[in-house]
């Protein structure tokens, strides 16, 4: 699955205690939502992996989006 990031995207993952925040910005979260929306038309068990190597702000928890059944 090809992931479309909008151009000027940021996003970033942390993690306090039991509670996990997601914050972006606007292209951040159109690009989110792109890949939920191509991710919802893959086979369940299809999955992304975001982390601060190719996708996330420097510091953020990696992140796995999985489609079940």
């Amino acid at each position: 699955m090809l992931i479309r990031w909008e151009d000027g995207f940021e996003i970033s993952v942390t993690v306090r205690g039991d509670e996990v925040t997601i914050a972006a910005n606007r292209e951040g979260l159109l690009s989110l939502a792109n890949t939920l929306t191509d991710l919802a038309g893959e086979a369940p068990g299809s999955h992304v992996h975001l982390d601060d190597a190719n996708s996330l702000e420097g510091g953020s928890c990696e992140l796995v989006i999985e489609r079940l059944a």
